[in-house]
């Protein structure tokens, strides 16, 4: 079994001799309030963990889909796809015997008892002890499929790098074009309606991602394919459309056929100008179409027409508007990037807000819509805003640590963890401990970074790299669904500079940063600020 662990440099520190840097009164107030918000923040994520594996399947260690209706079954499209990733996500920040123990565990059992169309996932009975149904339904499997890649398996990838869930990825997605490259029809010969656009806009975003990571000119035509599909047939999604759904479940072809046309722009440029055009009309149509006063979407529309078909706002706003901010990053069209602004200006009309009736997944999806814009275009109300919104949803999860007892939990800790991040600007402890606090913010080329401690402790601070580039081998981080932003991050062959201001000692590291981490030892009560400068 393959174990992950996080690089690690000890740095060797002398007399402090740069430039005296200093943390205001101030600041040391709100790096104080941040760190304790993250730390309460992993402590709600890894009780969530520890409830839901109270829950699992005696016999097979998985968890169910729901705890009432089809508490029997495990499925891909909601229990792998949504709540186990991020499972799997807390544990590496919180425990790494969780990680290499019972997180694989569940990876090893799923791909050896749910695997049915080779490596493709079908929805699995605990009570019958193997499939739910025995009728073979490839469409559903290939949805699911979808699913488990796209929400679930992708990010962690983006995070982890290569591990045993980017192998489960790559061969569920390799069989899945065995199967199918366009989906076009359901299983019963009809089209499947709102599930075939979200199906492919899944691949297209899944597709564009793996293309770069791996080199394979395959993923690219594949992707391609599906592009021609909406772009230059008689599907185009607002001229062809009679109902374009702009929320989940739905919206994610408008972010795929976004994020196809950025990887073009680098891989394709004369495919990429082919596209321009029908992609621009799709683009200006849901803006002149699809939003409401304050700029965020209706649910569901009918393009041609104009027709509001689902009313209320989409709590998936930011989905959407990250393939808008990557084509003005791309093409630098200022529409889209207004189109951004706008929201902002009005988001404080939603605070408290009735995302999905109140549901925490609402409110996870509604704040990591605001994390990942906030991310590229910073606004002090914003942040507010999300500040307000995030202990809203913690204040759904129950005393036991499950927050409603559905596969959406997981997106409570997906959108805290990216919450907790913000506040520590990419960085982490390891190992993780409830007495150990850390924060940090950043000035130009500066981080600042806070780290305190209830016990004595020894262990290391994780430095965030340029995963884009790094895991990915992306050409550009433009914004994309379920991504953890990144914040401050160490670059390899950069020079940086760490002084420790509370023992007026500093290291210059002049042949780069390679590894991501540096050693602190802490007593019960003590602080240590640092400074962590690129050169």
């Amino acid at each position: 079994m393959k174990k992950l662990y996080f690089p690690l440099i000890i740095f060797t520190v002398f007399l402090f001799s740069c430039e005296k840097k200093s943390f205001s009164p101030a600041l040391k107030e709100s790096l104080s309030k941040d760190a304790k918000l993250a730390n309460q923040g992993f402590q709600k994520s890894l009780k969530f963990v520890h409830a839901w594996l109270k829950e699992t399947d005696p016999e097979t260690g998985l968890i169910p889909r729901n705890l009432q209706k089809n508490k029997n079954i495990w499925n891909a499209k909601d229990a792998a796809a949504d709540n186990y990733p991020f499972m799997v996500l807390t544990s590496a920040f919180t425990s790494q015997e969780l990680f290499n123990g019972k997180m694989m565990d569940i990876l090893e059992k799923e791909t050896e008892i749910t695997s049915r169309i080779g490596a493709l996932p079908d929805t699995y009975n605990f009570e019958k002890n193997g499939f739910d149904q025995e009728e073979l339904d490839t469409f559903a499997i290939l949805f699911g499929s979808s699913e488990y890649v796209k929400d679930g398996l992708l990010p962690l990838t983006e995070w982890l790098g290569t591990s045993p869930w980017s192998e489960r990825m790559i061969n569920i997605l390799d069989e899945f074009q065995i199967q199918a490259e366009v989906v076009q029809r359901g299983s019963d010969g009809e089209s499947f309606g709102d599930g075939l656009p979200e199906i492919n806009g899944e691949l297209l975003q899944i597709l564009s991602r793996i293309y770069w990571m791996t080199g394979k000119e395959k993923y690219l035509n594949w992707a391609e394919k599906i592009a021609d599909y909406y772009l230059l047939g008689e599907n185009h999604p607002t001229k062809n459309f009679e109902r374009l759904r702009l929320r989940d479940h739905g919206c994610e072809l408008i972010s795929g056929l976004c994020e196809i046309y950025a990887t073009m722009h680098f891989a394709r440029p004369e495919k990429k100008d082919i596209y321009k055009e029908p992609l621009y009309t799709m683009l200006d149509d849901i803006l002149a179409k699809g939003r409401n006063e304050d700029g965020l979407f209706y649910n569901a529309i009918n393009p041609q027409t104009g027709e509001v078909l689902w009313d209320g706002v989409a709590d998936t706003w930011g989905y959407t508007l990250n393939g808008f901010y990557t084509i003005y990053l791309l093409d630098k069209k200022e529409a889209y990037k207004d189109a951004v602004l706008k929201v902002f200006a009005h988001l404080d009309n939603y605070k408290n807000f009735d995302w999905e009736h109140g549901s925490s997944d609402g409110y996870a999806d509604a704040i990591e819509s605001a994390l990942n814009l906030y991310n590229r275009i910073p606004d002090e109300s914003v942040a507010s805003w999300i500040d307000s919104e995030t202990q809203i949803m913690w204040g759904k999860q129950q005393p036991s640590g499950i927050i409603e007892g559905w596969h959406g939990d997981g997106n409570f800790a997906r959108t805290t963890i990216m919450y907790c991040l913000w506040k520590s600007k990419g960085l982490a402890v390891q190992p993780w401990n409830e007495g150990v606090n850390l924060a940090a913010q950043q000035s130009g080329d500066s981080l600042y970074v806070q780290i305190s401690s209830d016990i004595n402790w020894e262990g290391k601070v994780l430095f965030d790299t340029p995963r884009h580039k790094n895991n990915m081998k992306m050409p550009m981080d433009w914004p994309r669904i379920n991504q953890f932003p990144e914040w401050f991050v160490v670059e390899e062959n950069a020079k940086y500079q760490i002084t420790n201001l509370s023992n007026n000692t500093s290291e210059q590291l002049l042949g780069g940063l390679k590894d991501n981490a540096i050693k602190v030892i802490l007593k019960a009560g003590e602080t240590q600020q640092l400074v962590v400068t690129k050169l």
